[in-house]
């Protein structure tokens, strides 16, 4: 009978793992649909190139080592002593038994579900890198970084954060984030702020005296569809990061994790827009699309703990912080076309550091030292490795073929064919 009871649970944790991973994997076209929307319609082929790609590279490059690195080729635990009522003695006899189906530790899943949920991760970290460099940078560059930021850069600070090794064997983090607003997302946006500090803004992004110039994106239901299928998809990202669903306990959890997940995005959206209006004078869809993600992404470092209220209250301020990030960033011109830098990074280390109001284990001490660990190695490392990309093979697009567009030139196919200069006789957008 307690041998049928873990196997249900087990069963049950292992589809449940397997399921939010999948709700994460289908983020990566959530990216694509945002960013293909926010970029020119000359530039479309690319970057959705860019995504499918960085998605194999992630898989693969976690599988042969990213995973190894991060929890040394061990299964994340997840703490867990007792299932269905059995005692430790009987819990460790189970799991003996299991050994050779495949089961190890102390986790309730599978490690084929562990890993599965976080390669998807990986792959969010990197999509967030996509839409910053976005326009201008050269395909094959790109994936070249890509190969480092999932097989090693992310992997590292993976294994001080969520495995608990100690950062080169010189101190351990006292830092707490339920699913990665500073691991993975804050990553992310570090990872995009060394490329395109090297890789300078689009031309005419910036006016000879200094004033931003809009260049619009060209297809802003897109725009929309992406940002409605990663509000989905993050439900698995934090809904996944407990771990497991049986238990009482657990499954209440779960359920807190989902609304208060929602409630967070509801909140950035609406704050963000409000913001806009008084900031622009009309009611500005990007900055609204933006809001709602960075109401996600303050969530996401503790989207168990506070109350609906309080959820809602951390989505609003993310999603006003997003829309002032994105005027500060262009007035240093620092050229993000899809606001990526801001509304993972700047967005990203407030909901690490307001997880202390509602966790009392977490302090603020904790919580900068690891955001300040985190920022430090992606943003140094990065910054090296796109320097090495440059040096040996150039990371930015010619002008000609900027100004032409980056499908041509690195895909050799556009995705409006019909309404450019090649394919109709019409102006090129």
């Amino acid at each position: 009978m307690e041998n049928n009871i873990f196997e249900l649970q087990y069963a049950i944790d292992t589809f449940y793992f397997l399921i939010c991973g999948a709700l994460v994997m289908w983020m990566a076209a959530g990216f694509s649909m945002l960013e293909a929307g926010l970029v020119r319609s000359k530039n479309t082929t690319e970057i959705l190139t860019k995504n499918v790609a960085l998605f194999a590279i992630s898989c693969t490059m976690y599988m042969i080592l990213g995973y190894e690195l991060m929890y040394d080729g061990g299964y994340f635990l997840s703490g867990i002593t007792t299932v269905g009522g059995m005692d430790d003695a009987a819990v460790a006899a189970v799991l003996t038994e299991s050994a050779e189906a495949g089961f190890d530790g102390d986790s309730v899943y599978s490690g084929a579900s562990d890993f599965f949920f976080q390669v998807v991760f990986v792959a969010t970290a990197m999509s967030i890198v996509s839409g910053a460099v976005a326009e201008r940078m050269k395909l094959w560059a790109f994936l070249a970084f890509a190969v480092v930021m999932t097989g090693v850069i992310y992997p590292m600070e993976g294994s001080w954060t969520w495995n608990g090794d100690s950062v080169f064997g010189l101190f351990e983090l006292s830092y707490s984030d339920y699913a990665g607003s500073g691991i993975v997302h804050m990553a992310g946006a570090s990872a995009a702020l060394a490329g395109v500090l090297l890789l300078g803004a689009r031309k005419g992004k910036y006016g000879a005296n200094g004033q931003v110039l809009a260049i619009p994106g060209a297809n802003l239901p897109l725009a929309t569809l992406g940002t409605f299928i990663l509000w989905m998809g993050w439900f698995g990202f934090n809904g996944g990061s407990t771990l497991k669903l049986g238990g009482i306990a657990v499954a209440n959890e779960v359920a807190n994790v989902f609304l208060n997940t929602n409630a967070a995005a509801a909140g950035g959206l609406i704050a963000a827009l409000i913001v806009a209006r008084i900031m622009f004078g009309k009611a500005d869809l990007t900055m609204a699309l933006n809001g709602a993600l960075a109401g996600l992404v303050a969530i996401t470092a503790e989207p168990a703990d506070p109350t609906p209220l309080m959820a809602t209250i951390i989505g609003a301020v993310g999603g006003t912080i997003v829309v002032f990030s994105i005027v500060f960033l262009d007035k240093l011109k620092i050229d993000d076309p899809v606001g990526a830098i801001s509304v993972h990074g700047v967005v990203g280390f407030f909901g690490v550091m307001v997880v202390p109001v509602t966790d009392a284990d977490a302090t603020y001490g904790g919580q900068f030292i690891g955001a300040l660990t985190i920022f430090v190695w992606v943003f140094v490392t990065s910054l090296i490795v796109w320097g090495i990309i440059k040096a040996i093979m150039g990371i930015r697009v010619s002008e000609e073929d900027e100004y032409e567009g980056v499908d041509l030139a690195e895909c050799g196919l556009e995705a409006y064919p019909e309404f450019t200069a090649a394919g109709s006789g019409g102006s090129k957008s």
